[in-house]
């Protein structure tokens, strides 16, 4: 389940950054924020699940940073 949203959001991530860069229109910014916070936070949980603690701590605190910032500009 976790890896379809992962896969689900990094590909709307991909999508909404292509967009911003052939148009050179960035409105969308915060959304694609959002969206690569919540696929670093599915990739700090399934990496806490394969006990890999280091690496799972840091990207979950660089999810919570990144949707900070991705609340923070709505």
């Amino acid at each position: 389940m976790l890896k379809i949203v992962r896969l689900i959001s990094s590909l709307i991530v991909i999508a909404l950054a292509s967009y911003g860069l052939i148009t050179k229109n960035f409105e969308f910014m915060p959304y694609m924020m959002l969206f690569l916070g919540v696929s670093i936070l599915v990739i700090g949980v399934l990496e806490l699940q394969a006990k890999r603690k280091t690496i799972a701590i840091i990207s979950i605190l660089a999810s919570a940073f990144i949707l900070f910032v991705a609340i923070y500009t709505f």
